[in-house]
């Protein structure tokens, strides 16, 4: 074979490669393109919430997670949602007081490694029904040291280092222990209607009994608050005697609200602070 005819089948070659790199090309920014389209139409129709990569690997098999990044990347860029971390973006809403942030329910879901997070303040009053207010600000609280900031927001306040026990609770079982931590003072209601609900969700099968589990790990006036609460409820003698054992008998304690409880005084609250509290609400 000569040269020259040499030359033209290896030009020819090159051409062809050369056609069939920018067909593909062309195909997978088609490709892309289409991905994005869904993944946008998707967005749009779940309204305000947290997505991840692994929401779209179920829509289409076909889709690789570095393909649906990609479009999850681009519609950060359009404004579309919000990064919140590695494969983790936010959809939200225009508020008065401008864009919306994750709610403690939302941040309570995301898979921040090592940490348990949940809902308190307000937020947990509001969980056992003792308020309807909504915060301004939202506030969480963290068996971490700290949480992200991208993730739950500059305005979020957190509250950090709950003991590590709370991982072995529910979330109800946790924001019971926070509201006995903070004496009551997010609930709406007065003294007596705040012990008459607690009473109600620590009646609950078996929550008595997982909250004194962790109780060890609580302040000393947590402890003394669920004494009174379970001796209210006719709990086990034995139970009630191993919580007061734990606690120095020349010490008082602010129950705040709580001391509407009926044995709050056999379990060490200020009495006069308990008749201020009580007569306050």
């Amino acid at each position: 074979m000569s040269r020259f005819f040499a030359r033209k089948l290896d030009a020819g070659a090159l051409l062809a490669e050369t056609r069939c790199m920018s067909t593909r090309a062309a195909t997978a920014g088609i490709r892309q393109r289409s991905i994005a389209g869904r993944i946008r139409a998707r967005i749009e129709r779940g309204g305000e919430r947290v997505w991840r990569v692994t929401d779209f690997q179920s829509a289409d098999r076909a889709w690789t997670a570095q393909a649906i990044a990609q479009a999850l990347s681009r519609l950060s860029r359009q404004g579309e949602v919000r990064r919140l971390g590695k494969g983790l973006y936010y959809r939200g809403r225009e508020t008065a007081f401008g864009p919306s942030l994750p709610s403690p329910a939302m941040v309570q879901s995301l898979p921040i490694a090592g940490r348990k997070i949940f809902p308190s303040g307000h937020a947990a009053a509001s969980m056992l029904g003792l308020t309807t207010q909504q915060p301004s600000r939202p506030e969480i609280a963290t068996t971490g040291l700290s949480l992200p900031r991208l993730i739950v927001g500059k305005q979020t306040v957190i509250r950090t280092r709950r003991p590590e026990s709370w991982r072995s609770l529910d979330a109800e079982d946790a924001v019971v222990l926070e509201v006995l931590r903070q004496r009551g003072t997010s609930s709406e209601l007065s003294a007596d209607e705040t012990v008459k609900r607690l009473l109600v969700v620590v009646n609950k099968p078996g929550r008595f009994v997982r909250l004194c589990r962790v109780a060890a790990s609580e302040p000393p006036r947590v402890r003394a608050m669920l004494g009174a609460i379970g001796q209210q409820l006719r709990r086990s003698p034995r139970a009630l005697t191993r919580l007061r054992s734990t606690l120095n008998q020349l010490s008082k304690f602010d129950f705040g609200k709580l001391a509407a409880l009926k044995h709050a005084a056999e379990w060490q609250a200020r009495l006069e602070r308990a008749r201020a509290s009580v007569s306050a609400s």
